[in-house]
């Protein structure tokens, strides 16, 4: 045998090795612990399937709906019950689909994408799923009972707010999707920090795939649109169960302010569920045009520039509601500026096809469609930006017409061209040609038999909502067309879904890239790999299976970072945030069923809170932070049995950061900038009430005092004081001296939050009186809460320091909480502002 002959048969074995140990330590859990598996494969599938599950769920009510409404005066289904079909539907639409499906579908790509094992925080996605499936079977489910919301998805006041007259599914909508939007949130940090703290290296902010940074965007939406639904559902709530006014005008709360918090979220949603759909189209359209697509960095831009307005546009939906005509000026040109980055990002589409040679194969010819009708939506779209011609089509068919060519054209259509795209990707198969081209042809023939005549139906003056209608109105002939078109297009669905379930036996094998991408989710040779990638490369271009070659075979060879898992442990590479630079080894949780059985006693607590159980709410309350906790001692922070490893390519990297350096940190960041959003949003109630009332406070409230409130003020920064020393302390090496000065912030944090409620309660402030009154009392509690769930990170953190697992090298933990304790401060003394000394000023 040659040395060459050799030296490549030891080449061989080193790598069946490599291979054979990767696949030991990221193996997918057998038998009944499948289920406690967390890699982003089954966890992203998990996702996408339960959403897609929901999707049809929804789709079957429509179609009631529309059989309902195919002739005048049917009586298929009575008012109460369609009231409850068209309240689930656009409910589970929007929530249990639009939102979900779009993080389902980036945790399966974004980290073969991003060239990852895995994203940072793999037991967070799973938490997020099971809290989604089990807030999602609670809404859904409640249509069988007779007890689904009927108030609309957007239940407004005071239609919504009286129990006597909604009923138990006002408390489903809003405490089951307030835990869905749990899952919603948790989803947006792991994408967040997975784009910017996962990419190989070389890979920079300005080579990074365009899909990536819809992601980004998106997620960092979340964090500041989905916050102020949270806390108008605290408000809602608090009324419903305990009488606070806060949208009882006899009170002095008003039903405007949910129509506020409500958009301030439901606008920014759309363009949640729009962009990465886009995104997707941004993927596809340059695969089949052969080429990259042209205007990066005008794309990036554009897509930056619809997120960030799709926030000055909530008052749009409101345009009824008496506004004065600055108001409407301000928001309806707002409204129309939007379609400026939306046709950007439509016209770099058009030119990079123009340019290319385009392949129509299935994926494509779903985003050609896509184009199609999203553009005729946003025509119609423009044109209710408009007050004046809002006020004659408001709440008529029209808007069912806009809106669904807008959702279905933008999320819909990309969605299918996504799943035809991505599914050899995942199952190293090809769904039919020929199944594909009958449900192009019946959905998108079928959607427009069904939402075009709605426009002429909305015209002639036919109100949304209705359950039936008079004989010849001139409705009839347009709603029977509109529901054999429903059906149509319901046909093209069952086909996909046919082609979908069909055994994987029966399909056609994918090639290796059968698109012929230029992107790294298509280097694995084998999707069949439970580890992803097998080696992590270092990229120098925007499609590096185009311009790097043979970079999918060195990749398969181990030629790059973390080829091997000596250690026997699952672990991905840490880059830095702009330039991708390699900057640590992250060891990350393997399977585990504690991330599920957190979600059922959490989910727990929301369920038994809806039915008033208040004895089981808490206690399934408490199980479930105890389960957290024992989550996190277990898998969180892990201190590892050497500083450092050999990463590939001569790198020598840490396997332990903390501080900014750290992905925790970066969580917990994010993580707290949506609830400071939160925060901010009951700040704004209160001066909400103060710009609409002449009298906020009212003349006979006593007001909170400024005694107790100023010394609540400071006795929480004397806590945020001691936290911060016993973390310069920790770094010192004084230990114990730092779990002295933890124990003592706990007192003062204590103290902090009893001084809080005590201020308004010693001055008599009684909730259920006023709405000056129940504001007071709500921003107290939030920030007295959050001093509490401080204490609890405290006692966390003193436990781990007396256990030897916080120390002057490894302080994770303490660096987190210190983070927490920044934002936590600052709530505290921005309530006392609030609610003590603004009054004076004011």
């Amino acid at each position: 045998m040659s040395e060459a002959t050799m030296s490549e048969q030891a080449d061989l074995e080193r790598r069946r090795g490599q291979e054979e140990r990767l696949g030991k330590v990221w193996a997918t859990p057998k038998s009944w612990r499948y289920w406690s598996a967390v890699n982003n494969t089954e966890v992203g599938v998990w996702y996408t399937a339960t959403s897609f599950f929901f999707f049809l769920f929804a789709g079957a009510l429509a179609l009631v709906m529309r059989s309902q409404l195919a002739v005048p005066e049917n009586d298929l289904v009575s008012a109460g019950l369609y009231n409850q079909l068209f309240t689930l539907h656009g409910t589970m639409m929007m929530f249990l689909f639009a939102v979900p499906i779009f993080e389902a579908v980036a945790i399966v790509v974004l980290p073969q994408m991003l060239a990852a094992r895995d994203l940072p925080f793999p037991r967070l996605s799973a938490f997020g799923y099971w809290c989604f499936l089990i807030g999602g079977v609670f809404v859904a489910g409640s249509i069988f009972f007779n007890a689904a919301p009927d108030g609309g998805w957007f239940m407004y006041p005071p239609l919504t707010t009286d129990p006597e007259l909604s009923g138990i599914g006002a408390d489903i909508w809003l405490l089951g999707l307030s835990f869905i939007e749990v899952a919603s949130i948790a989803a947006a940090v792991e994408l967040i920090v997975g784009v910017l703290k996962c990419r190989p290296p070389g890979m920079r902010i300005n080579l990074i795939p365009l899909y990536c940074w819809y992601i980004l965007i998106v997620a960092g939406m979340i964090l500041f649109a989905f916050p102020p639904l949270i806390a108008g559902d605290i408000l809602f709530e608090l009324e419903r169960m305990f009488d606070w006014p806060f949208f009882d005008p006899a009170r002095g709360g008003d039903p405007v302010l949910w129509q506020h918090l409500f958009w301030i979220f439901g606008h920014p949603e759309v363009y949640i569920v729009f962009l990465p759909s886009i995104a997707l189209l941004a993927m596809i359209v340059p695969t089949f045009s052969q080429r990259p697509i042209i205007g990066y960095g005008w794309i990036v831009l554009a897509a930056v520039g619809t997120g960030f307005l799709s926030f000055g546009l909530w008052a749009h939906h409101m345009y009824t509601i008496g506004m004065p005509a600055i108001s409407l000026g301000f928001f309806s040109a707002a409204s129309e500026a939007v379609a400026i980055p939306t046709g950007v990002q439509i016209f770099v589409f058009v030119a990079t096809m123009l340019a290319g040679k385009v392949i129509f194969a299935i994926p494509m010819l779903f985003a050609t469609g896509a184009l199609a009708i999203f553009v005729f939506g946003g025509l119609t779209g423009v044109m209710v930006a408009l007050a004046p011609f809002d006020w004659q089509v408001h709440d008529s068919y029209f808007v069912v017409a806009h809106l669904h060519y807008t959702l279905i054209g933008g999320m819909f259509f990309p969605l299918m061209a996504g799943i035809y795209y991505f599914y050899p990707f995942m199952t190293g198969r090809l769904l039919s040609v020929r199944l594909g081209k009958w449900a192009f042809w019946l959905m998108f023939a079928g959607f427009n038999i069904a939402f075009l005549p709605m426009h002429f139906t909305g015209l002639r003056g036919m109100p949304r909502r209705v359950f039936t209608y008079p004989a010849d109105l001139g409705f009839d002939v347009l709603n029977l067309v509109s529901t054999v078109g429903a059906f149509v297009m319901a046909a093209g669905v069952l086909v996909v879904t046919f082609d979908l379930i069909r055994p994987l036996a029966k399909k056609l094998k994918a090639a290796h890239n059968p698109w012929n991408a230029g992107t790294l989710e298509w280097a694995p040779l084998d999707p069949g790999n439970p580890w992803g990638i097998r080696s992590v490369p270092v990229i120098t271009s925007r499609y590096p299976l185009w311009e790097q070659e043979g970079l999918a075979r060195q990749i398969a060879e181990g030629r790059f970072y973390l080829p091997d898992a000596k250690e026997m442990k699952r672990e991905t590479l840490i880059t830095t945030v702009l330039d991708a630079e390699p900057v640590q080894v992250l060891r990350l949780p393997g399977p585990s069923f504690l991330p599920m059985i957190a979600a059922i006693f959490v989910g727990g607590s929301f369920i038994a809170a809806t039915f008033h159980w208040w004895i089981s709410a808490a206690l399934s309350g408490v199980v479930g932070i105890g389960v957290i906790m024992a989550w996190l001692w277990t898998g969180t922070a892990m201190i590892p049995e050497k500083a450092s490893k050999d990463a590939g390519l001569d790198a020598e990297l840490p396997l332990y950061k903390s501080g900014p350096q750290s992905v925790g940190w970066w969580a917990m960041f994010i993580t707290m900038v949506g609830d400071g959003t939160a925060f901010a949003s009951l700040v704004f109630a209160y001066y909400f009430y103060w710009t609409i009332q002449p009298d906020f406070p009212p003349p006979d409230a006593t007001g909170p005092g400024l005694t107790y409130p100023l010394l609540a003020a400071a006795v929480a920064f004397g806590a945020w004081l001691c936290m911060v020393r016993a973390r310069a302390v920790n770094r010192g090496g004084s230990e114990r001296r730092a779990a002295q000065l933890m124990a003592t912030s706990v007192l003062l944090a204590l103290a902090s939050a009893a001084l809080l409620l005590y201020a308004p309660w010693t001055t008599g402030l009684v909730p259920t009186r006023d709405v000056y009154d129940a504001t007071v009392w709500v921003l107290v509690l939030w920030s007295a809460i959050h001093l509490v769930v401080g204490v609890l990170m405290q006692g966390y953190c003193i436990a781990r320091s007396l256990a030897g697992k916080l120390t002057a090298r490894h302080d994770i933990d303490l660096q987190n909480v210190v983070l927490y304790w920044h934002f936590a401060a600052i709530t505290a003394i921005v309530t006392v502002m609030v609610i003590a000394l603004f009054p004076l000023v004011a």
